[in-house]
C-alpha cells in the first residue's frame, strides 16, 4: 500500500517536470542576405527562425527596431541586385537603392542646345556682317557718285578732205565725201580713291544727218586724280552724199568748205571696292564746226564751242 502511494506520489511529481508530449510545431526558414551582400555579393546566408511560445519572440510579432529596417533594406537590396545580373554594376546610396544615370541623357541634351545656339550665333554674326558690308559699299557708291570724267575737246586738224563726183555700190551717179581729221581731247579723272577705265562710242563727223567719218577711242586705264591728253583720227572714204550733196560749193581754186557737227560719247567706269561697287558715267559731246580743204592750220575749241548731253 505503501508502495502504491510512493508510486502515485512520484507519478504526480514528476507530471510537471516531464516535457510535454505535444506535436511539433513547423520551423519556417526566412532567407535575408548577410552583411556581406552590400559588398556585391550575391549569395545570402541562411538561418531557420523556430517559432516560440513567447508573443515577443514570435516573427508575426511586428518589430520597429534597428534590425527591422536593416533587414527590410537588404531585402531590397538583394531584389534589384538579383534583377541586375551582374556584381558591383551600379553604384548604391547609403540606404542600398541602385543609382540610375539620368544625367547622362540631360548632358547630351544640353550638348544640343549648345550646338544649336552655337549655330545660331554664327548665322546672327553672318548676318550681321552681310548688313554692315552692304550698307559700307552703299555709302562708298554714293560718295563715289559726283566724281564724273571731265572731257575738254582741244583741236581738230584737217589732214584730208575732198568732195566730188562718183557712184554708190548701186551704180547711182552721187557726191561723194572723203574725211581723215585728227582729233585732240583732255580727259580729267576727278576721283581722290579710285581710277576709271574709259572708252567711247563712235566718234562721228555728221554732214546733214550723214555720218562722214567716225573714229572711236580704245579702252585705257586712267588712275585718280590725273590728266591725260588723247588723239582719236577720224576718217571716212567716198562716202555717198545723195541729195544733201547739193549744198556743198566748190570754188574753181578747188577749195571746198563743209559745215559738220562732231558727236561722241564718253563713257568711264571705277572700280571703287574692286567688282563688287562700281560707278559708271557717261557723257555726250557735240561740237559744231566748219572745215575746209585749204586750210591746214588745227581747228581749236574752247569750253563754249562744245555743248554736253
Amino acid at each position: 500500500m505503501m508502495h502504491s502511494a510512493k508510486s502515485e506520489s512520484d507519478i504526480t511529481s514528476l507530471a510537471p517536470s516531464s516535457p510535454s508530449r505535444s506535436p511539433k510545431r513547423p520551423v519556417y526558414y526566412v532567407q535575408s542576405p548577410s552583411r556581406d551582400s552590400h559588398d556585391g555579393d550575391k549569395s545570402s546566408s541562411m538561418h531557420a527562425t523556430p517559432i516560440s511560445n513567447s508573443p515577443m519572440e514570435s516573427p508575426s510579432h511586428p518589430s520597429f527596431g534597428r534590425h527591422s529596417r536593416n533587414s527590410s533594406a537588404s531585402r531590397f537590396s538583394g531584389i534589384f541586385r538579383s534583377s541586375s545580373g551582374r556584381k558591383g554594376g551600379r553604384k548604391r546610396n547609403e540606404k542600398g537603392w541602385p543609382e540610375c544615370d539620368v544625367i547622362m541623357e540631360e548632358g547630351a541634351y544640353g550638348e544640343f542646345d549648345k550646338s544649336f545656339t552655337r549655330r545660331c550665333q554664327a548665322l546672327i554674326a553672318l548676318f550681321t556682317f552681310v548688313v554692315l558690308f552692304t550698307v559700307f559699299c552703299l555709302i562708298i557708291w554714293g560718295a563715289s557718285r559726283p566724281y564724273k570724267t571731265q572731257v575738254n575737246v582741244k583741236s581738230l586738224t584737217v589732214q584730208n578732205l575732198y568732195v566730188g563726183e562718183g557712184s554708190d555700190f548701186s551704180g547711182v551717179i552721187t557726191k561723194m565725201m572723203t574725211v581723215n581729221v585728227s582729233l585732240r581731247m583732255n580727259i580729267y579723272n576727278p576721283a581722290t580713291f579710285f581710277g576709271i577705265h574709259v572708252h567711247s562710242t563712235p566718234i562721228n563727223l555728221v554732214f546733214s544727218e550723214i555720218t562722214v567719218a567716225t573714229g572711236e577711242l580704245k579702252k585705257y586705264y586712267q588712275p585718280r586724280k590725273s590728266h591725260r591728253i588723247v588723239s582719236v583720227n577720224v576718217q571716212g572714204n567716198k562716202v555717198p552724199l545723195y541729195g544733201a550733196g547739193s549744198s556743198i560749193t566748190v570754188s574753181q581754186t578747188g577749195a571746198v568748205e563743209v559745215p559738220l557737227a562732231l558727236k561722241f560719247e564718253i563713257r568711264s567706269r571705277g572700280n571703287v571696292v574692286g567688282k563688287l561697287v562700281r560707278t559708271r558715267h557717261s557723257k555726250g559731246i557735240t561740237c559744231p564746226l566748219t572745215i575746209n580743204s585749204s586750210g591746214s592750220k588745227p581747228i581749236k575749241f574752247n569750253k563754249t564751242s562744245c555743248t554736253d548731253d
